[in-house]
């Protein structure tokens, strides 16, 4: 990179830093704010404070150790405040090379050794596949073909640091937050991007989410369409199948309103369903060029209707399509 481009980058950044000045609060937050920003972007590979203060202020580590300390543990802002501004900056800039195409719902796990810091228990990790102990963060993005941006973030408080006042008041939690799982999470974030008018597309979620009855019903609710991983037992209606409507009222006691189901009349896992599909079903369908070829597998799609718990509801749900992978040379599907 020439200095020019040098140059020019260092304007635009300071630039986009002081737009935030205003939503960061007192002005003694603003030279530490911009110096932290600035070591987040620095090519260290500790994000902690006390690099982050080399890096800044070789000249002054110490005074900058303590500035960047008070404001990453005492300076209070809005998070939600800050998000949203860096939203008003950047998406007209996203959508110059294309409009919103998805809203990416997932988490980010970050390791941990110790005990003492918010929210770290022994829970698992999606990234790396296994239970240890990390901090996880929820997290709701918008993204177009070719960028993306999240506009909302916020640590996940395990039910234990939840009911730890000991612990909550260690470690300065606010008492307006409290225990919600990280589907509950998720939709609230979905709700309030819809509430600030970001532009509206389908949800995406793997099966860390897309599980959760509780959270796809709630997206529909919301007047958003989603694509959601699941899991191979999830329950679903075979195409033309459904809960059975209420029993007949005989005039004795209220009129049944529930939907319901008989010793034959019941729902299947999906695996059980893909697997009686016939060969004829599933398409081979790729979708780019890989590093080495194209990326290609075995589709197949089936029309149905979701069916966990749907005997407390009055109406069943609405059919969906069910979209099964099953790759040449697997012995069973592999994704739902």
């Amino acid at each position: 990179m020439d200095r020019l481009a040098l140059e020019e980058g260092g304007s635009r950044f300071a630039a986009f830093v002081g737009s935030l000045n205003e939503v960061i609060g007192h002005r003694d937050r603003i030279g530490p704010f911009r110096s932290y920003c600035a070591g987040l972007l620095a090519g260290c590979e500790r994000k902690s404070v006390e690099p982050l203060a080399a890096i800044t202020a070789p000249s002054r580590v110490s005074a900058q150790h303590q500035s960047l300390l008070h404001f990453v543990g005492k300076a209070c802002w809005s998070d939600e405040a800050v998000l949203s501004k860096v939203r008003e900056l950047t998406l007209p800039i996203l959508e110059k090379h294309g409009p919103v195409e998805a809203w990416i719902v997932d988490d980010t796990g970050f390791p941990k050794k110790g005990k003492h810091s918010v929210g770290v228990a022994r829970q698992y990790c999606g990234q790396l596949g296994k239970q240890d102990n990390y901090q996880i963060a929820v997290s709701l993005s918008i993204a177009s073909h070719r960028a993306s941006l999240p506009i909302a973030y916020r640590l996940y408080l395990p039910q234990d640091w939840a009911d730890d006042e000991d612990r909550r008041q260690r470690a300065g939690v606010p008492e307006d937050i409290k225990f919600a799982t990280k589907p509950e999470i998720a939709l609230e974030q979905i709700a309030r991007a819809l509430q600030d008018g970001v532009p509206q597309d389908t949800v995406l979620m793997d099966a860390g989410y897309g599980v959760n009855t509780a959270l796809r019903d709630g997206v529909t609710a919301l007047g958003l369409s989603y694509v959601a991983g699941i899991l191979p037992q999830t329950s679903v209606w075979a195409p033309g199948a459904g809960p059975l409507p209420p029993k007949p009222w005989t005039g004795q006691g209220r009129p049944p309103k529930l939907m319901r189901r008989d010793g034959e009349h019941r729902p299947g896992p999906v695996k059980e369903l893909a697997l009686s599909l016939p060969q004829s079903a599933f398409e081979t369908i790729a979708w780019r060029e890989g590093a080495c070829e194209t990326l290609a597998s075995r589709f197949a799609r089936v029309r149905v209707c979701p069916a966990h718990r749907d005997y407390h509801l009055t109406a069943p749900r609405p059919e969906e399509w069910l979209l099964i992978e099953w790759p040449e040379g697997e012995p069973e599907p592999t994704k739902y």
